[in-house]
């Protein structure tokens, strides 16, 4: 019976489905495992470590604004608990803070 493992990619972030057998994959699309060679090379000879996350400030930025939109989600889960939302708007609500949450995942 083969299972599947749920994985990141090392590069971006996004969800890679792997199986049981053979090598685990790192990178979900071949331009995912080529950025991240182009990453490792660049920084060869500068002291900065090879798995460091090297962003821009407009990728850190846009890492700060799915990490802010997935923060927002989650208070309107709260809220909605708190004030007695019933199932359908509560599973509505969960839905969209879990795809906010699995963006903001991505590092890219």
């Amino acid at each position: 019976m083969s299972r599947s493992r749920l994985l990141s990619c090392s590069w971006c972030g996004r969800e890679i489905v792997d199986s049981e057998s053979g090598r685990r994959r790192r990178y979900c699309r071949q331009s995912c495992r080529q950025r991240a060679y182009e990453h490792r090379t660049s920084l060869k000879g500068t002291g900065i470590p090879e798995d460091a996350v090297v962003l821009s400030a407009q990728e850190a930025s846009d890492l700060a604004d799915r990490w802010f939109a997935a923060r927002c989600a989650a208070e309107d889960v709260a809220t909605a608990v708190d004030e007695g939302a019933g199932p359908a708007e509560l599973a509505q609500l969960s839905a969209t803070l879990l795809q906010l949450t699995r963006e903001a995942e991505r590092l890219r």
